[in-house]
């Protein structure tokens, strides 16, 4: 299990929305997430979304952190995705959707996953017991994902149908 996990604003919101977001403790115990992660789901509420109040959970930790003048360059780069990006510590997994975030992630030699990865791996280790009808429920949401990464991840799932 990596030393650190810190997760962005989109897999919080989405495991949430389906009911599903102690998964996150059950796979990785503590998870870190930075302030603006928070601010996020704050002005997504104000908005009148369904998010969970991070402040009430025990094993969510927030950090402080300090974004580095390169990730600040980057402007399509959402406040979250730079913080969570900046929180980067040894043996660290990265959970963030965003392809670009993806992208610098993979740049600098993170490791990371998305919530799609999250889901897969909660149905490898028994948390779940499908994952088809919860990556419908996802694409209900609005969450994105092409069609080849889901029969991917269906096919990694042992779940892709004949």
């Amino acid at each position: 299990m990596p030393e650190s996990v810190i997760v962005n604003t989109s897999p919080i919101f989405y495991l949430h929305r389906l009911q599903l977001l102690e998964i996150l403790e059950k796979l990785y115990g503590t998870i870190i997430v930075p302030p603006a992660v928070i601010d996020e789901l704050e002005r997504g509420k104000i908005q009148g979304e369904d998010v969970p109040n991070i402040r009430v959970y025990s094993w969510i930790r927030v950090e402080q952190v300090k974004v580095s003048d390169f990730l600040k360059l980057i402007t399509d780069l959402g406040t979250g995705e730079a913080e969570v990006l900046a929180l980067e510590k040894t043996d660290s997994l990265v959970i963030i959707d965003e392809w670009l975030a993806r992208r610098i992630a993979e740049l600098r030699g993170l490791k990371f996953t998305g919530t799609a990865g999250v889901l897969l791996k909660a149905k490898e280790q028994g948390c779940i017991i499908s994952i088809s009808s919860i990556l419908e429920q996802l694409l209900k949401l609005g969450f994105r994902i092409s069609h080849k990464v889901k029969n991917d991840i269906l096919e990694l799932a042992g779940e892709l149908p004949e």
